[in-house]
């Protein structure tokens, strides 16, 4: 009898500031001749492979993780798509020191590369690579490199691409409706996502108090809008959905700790709440997101 020895997953040693330090300031990307965009790997997936990267069930990876907003969404849309047999994921663990997302038992291996640090994707893409280690990533097995960590793009491609091998019919960038979804993302992007980070990386009281009256602002003009509609477009749940809901779902017990940003949390919004919950109920949204309070799972009739 063959005795078949498995190689034991590899996995990066703990965090460690102490020898590494923390990941940010003076941390790659903000180094003096860093002139390049902060994610510069903006490569597109296309469905007629126009782009060099063609949408292929089992070629392309997602690496992601559970406390990045902005890896959030990938996930979310990836299962929305029910791309979930087509477009493989992992997770890098959720704790960063100088050598930025790591891959450690708490969320499991590398399954594609047996890499134990993320930047090991940058360094084989570009080497030497000296900026931002973002998630998320998408990789493709076939020329063994990163095809984007441009986060704005992998949501849409992941939408609009690969529809001869999604297992659902959901449209969540309907031509019809893109300059209106354009336009809502760009100002959600700025006064809502990237808001809350102003918020607390703010140099001066002057600061935080613009930067959070911005957010709050935006939190009222969302809250009108969905007064009259389900969804931010209508009936029909889009791709600017979900580039709000992953700031929603964290905003009462991150970015809003201690009333840093408004003394209302969301469940005081008469229609965001609702609307936030009323998202969280499928399984898309839900089974990518950990931590919620019971709050969210109070029983309440659907939204109309």
């Amino acid at each position: 009898m063959t005795t078949v020895r498995t190689r034991p997953p590899a996995y990066a040693s703990p965090v460690d500031h102490v020898a590494y330090g923390h990941y940010g300031s003076g941390r790659l990307h903000l180094s003096p001749d860093w002139n390049r965009p902060l994610y510069p790997f903006q490569s597109r997936v296309t469905a007629d492979g126009s782009s060099g990267f063609r949408a292929e069930p089992g070629r392309y990876h997602l690496y992601v993780a559970w406390v990045c907003p902005y890896a959030h969404r990938a996930a979310i849309v990836r299962r929305l798509k029910g791309l979930e047999d087509v477009v493989s994921l992992s997770y890098v663990d959720d704790e960063r020191d100088g050598r930025g997302w790591a891959f450690r038992e708490r969320r499991g291996p590398d399954p594609v590369n047996g890499f134990t640090l993320l930047e090991q994707a940058y360094d084989v893409t570009e080497k030497g690579y000296g900026g931002h280690i973002s998630v998320p990533v998408l990789w493709d097995r076939h020329t063994g490199r990163i095809v984007s960590n441009h986060f704005p793009d992998i949501t849409l491609d992941l939408a609009t691409q690969f529809e001869r091998w999604a297992g659902a019919s959901i449209d969540l960038y309907p031509e019809a409706l893109r300059p209106e979804i354009n336009t809502l993302n760009a100002w959600i992007y700025h006064d809502v996502n990237a808001g809350v980070a102003r918020v607390a990386r703010a140099a001066t009281g002057d600061a935080r108090e613009r930067e959070r009256h911005r957010v709050v602002a935006a939190l009222e003009r969302l809250d009108e809008r969905l007064a009259e509609r389900r969804y931010l477009t209508g009936d029909a749940i889009t791709e600017a959905d979900v580039r709000l809901w992953v700031t929603l779902a964290r905003f009462d017990a991150e970015h809003n700790r201690g009333h840093l940003i408004s003394e209302r949390e969301l469940s005081d919004f008469e229609h965001l709440w609702p609307y936030a919950r009323d998202l969280y109920r499928l399984p898309a949204f839900r089974e990518t997101t950990e931590g919620l309070p019971a709050a969210w799972d109070a029983p309440e009739g659907r939204r109309r």
